[in-house]
């Protein structure tokens, strides 16, 4: 008698199903090994807690990067003054996050020296020329003192430190220094209108100022601004506000800040201040305008022996013969004829 055949022994004389069976067991096999590869690769599950860089020199950072298997990139480096060179600034992402194993950590390094370069000779030309050019070569305008001139806003002579700068010259000046100017303003000319600069960076802030013959007067920054995050910094305060007349020279002092909520305030409220203040000045522009005319039409006649008029028409033009005929003659002029 034929002994009965188990399950396995009928499935493996089943040709499709077994292949089949054999087909799904290598793609899950693969898929595990596959998976279990990744996690090795990745090492998934394993987390590091990026230390803070910040005022560690870049040696010892390093050192420290090693030993929670990190690696360090320096990606950029700035001169602050206040901290010696090599120092980590900046580091991105930033101290406290939780990374994998084998990430690059971005800094940024303080230079151990500024860098320098030539000062540009603006003389003779218009100041907004003059800041341009200085903008471009990394400097700013330190200061700028008007003189009497024919022309407004021409930059006579330029100065950095107190060595005079010239066509010749071959001055150099660290990266962020600022230059005087020298510029002529016309008798009659010295007044200007002061800028919106509430609610923009400080570098733009200045260079508006700049282009209208102001000097940037003192500047104060709110709290948690310092100088690795200056630049994103944004004017909340002016002072004199915007549109009002000022002298060419003036100074406008400048608050900056971080807050965003602190800022919208300020900005709707310089805005509402400015459009009432412009309105002011053109009233008062016009008025004085009226008065002006008004006071030539009024003049008093003087009695004075008005002058042949050249520009009158010809018909109505006499001439020095006619004139001497029309005069009535006087009684000198009849004792001696």
């Amino acid at each position: 008698m034929e002994k009965p055949q188990n399950f396995l022994t009928r499935f493996r004389r089943n040709r499709l199903l077994w292949n089949l069976s054999l087909i799904a067991a290598i793609i899950l096999s693969m898929a595990v090994a596959a998976h279990l590869v990744m996690q090795a690769g990745t090492r998934h599950g394993a987390r590091r807690i990026v230390p803070d860089f910040s005022g560690t020199a870049l040696d010892e950072a390093r050192r420290i990067a090693r030993a929670n298997d990190l690696e360090l990139h320096v990606n950029d480096s700035l001169f602050v003054p206040a901290y010696a060179g090599g120092i980590v600034l900046d580091q991105l992402p930033e101290g406290g996050v939780e990374v994998k194993p084998g990430r690059t950590v971005y800094i940024t390094i303080n230079s151990f020296r500024q860098k320098t370069v030539r000062v540009p000779y603006v003389a003779g030309r218009s100041l907004r020329q003059a800041k341009n050019m200085l903008e471009v070569a990394g400097l700013e305008i330190d200061e700028l003192i008007y003189r009497p001139d024919l022309a407004t806003n021409y930059v006579l002579e330029e100065y950095c430190g107190e060595k005079p700068v010239t066509q010749t010259s071959r001055l150099e000046a660290e990266i962020g220094s600022g230059v005087t100017l020298y510029v002529g303003v016309r008798d009659g000319d010295s007044l200007t209108v002061v800028p919106q600069v509430v609610g923009v960076p400080l570098a733009q802030a200045k260079g508006r100022l700049w282009e209208l013959g102001l000097n940037v007067g003192r500047i104060d920054f709110d709290e948690g601004v310092n100088l690795l995050n200056e630049k994103e910094a944004r004017v909340f305060v002016q002072t004199p506000s915007a549109e009002r007349e000022a002298n060419l020279g003036s100074r406008v002092d400048l608050r900056l800040t971080l807050d965003e909520k602190k800022l919208a305030r300020f900005r709707a409220e310089a805005e509402k201040l400015a459009a009432e203040t412009a309105e002011e000045r053109i009233r008062a522009e016009r008025e004085r305008d009226s008065l002006a005319r008004a006071g030539a039409f009024d003049r008093p006649d003087t009695g004075e022996e008005r002058l042949p008029d050249t520009a009158a028409p010809a018909s109505e033009r006499q001439s020095p013969e006619q004139a001497e005929h029309r005069r009535p003659r006087t009684e000198p002029d009849e004792f001696f004829d």
